[in-house]
């Protein structure tokens, strides 16, 4: 179960991320959820990239470790 928890936390960050990357992209000046954050566009954009790439390792860890651990009992 706790396996299926990381899967879905992954996907809600690469969700978030790749949402916000585009709409940092389309309008430099709507940051979306990263407002808060001083630094300016490239920053964001950044941050934006890591929960992605985050996002895409949490959930392809969860994905193989739930696969393994005889999900289908």
């Amino acid at each position: 179960m706790k396996h299926v928890t990381v899967l879905v936390i992954g996907m809600l960050l690469l969700v978030l991320g790749a949402q916000g990357a585009i709409r940092l992209l389309a309008d430099h000046g709507d940051a979306g959820l990263l407002t808060w954050l001083p630094g300016g566009f490239a920053v964001r954009l950044a941050c934006y990239a890591v929960a992605v790439v985050a996002g895409a390792a949490l959930a392809g860890w969860g994905s193989r470790k739930a696969r393994q651990g005889g999900h289908g009992r």
